[in-house]
């Protein structure tokens, strides 16, 4: 496998969880919002094993901030990472998949790009546009034997978000809408992933998938 993410620490810890795994892991420090970055590191990844089989574009950065507060630099930052990263990551590994004739795609997107949230407007928008981007390259890429799908995951206590499930009037407020009425474990993606990352999925494309306890069907 290879690990691309901009912090090299995280990259080496996980690879070697990896590698206590069994697995051969190469770190290939990236900044996913740079195209030419991408394309090095789709072209290295073949170089060094052989091919592309699964591609799993994860990156994602958030600001909460109300629209009338928000600058152009709070919507640029969002815009490139989760966003354009997900543009970046398929459209470098494009080439290859169709080639080979098979792979699999898996986008992250986000249960805040299916329902409204105030103070998520900016990134609500880039996972929005995950969802519509996994939809149209899903169709787009099914002759070539390539699937294209989408995890959305609801509230997961991440580095990201931990301040905010720190503070309890917060995380009622947050966890009101989702039926469930708790956060999701880690480890309950992980199968999500595997389950789209192999065979049982070759007949599901253009798809995103919630997970996120209820929340966007309520």
């Amino acid at each position: 496998m290879v690990l691309a993410a901009r912090s090299k620490p995280d990259l080496e810890e996980t690879a070697r969880l990896a590698r206590a795994a069994g697995r051969r892991a190469l770190v290939v420090p990236t900044d996913v919002a740079r195209y030419a970055e991408v394309e090095a590191l789709m072209a290295r990844a073949v170089g060094e094993l052989g091919r592309l089989d699964v591609v799993v574009n994860n990156s994602g950065v958030a600001r909460v901030v109300p629209l009338a507060e928000a600058t152009p630099d709070d919507w640029r930052f969002m815009l490139d990472v989760n966003l354009t990263g997900v543009f970046n990551g398929c459209r470098a590994a494009g080439p290859h998949l169709i080639a080979q004739r098979a792979g699999k795609v898996i986008n992250l997107a986000s249960v805040v790009g299916q329902v409204g949230l105030p103070g998520y407007t900016l990134y609500a928008a880039t996972k929005g546009g995950v969802i519509a981007l996994t939809r149209s390259l899903g169709v787009e890429w099914a002759r070539h034997n390539v699937q294209v799908n989408a995890i959305a995951p609801g509230w997961f206590v991440t580095d990201m978000n931990e301040a905010a499930f720190g503070e309890p009037k917060l995380a009622e407020r947050l966890l009101r809408d989702v039926p469930a009425r708790r956060t999701g474990r880690l480890e309950e993606i992980g199968p999500l992933a595997v389950y789209l990352a192999s065979a049982a999925s070759d007949f599901m494309t253009g798809q995103t998938l919630f997970l996120d306890g209820g929340h966007s069907a309520a």
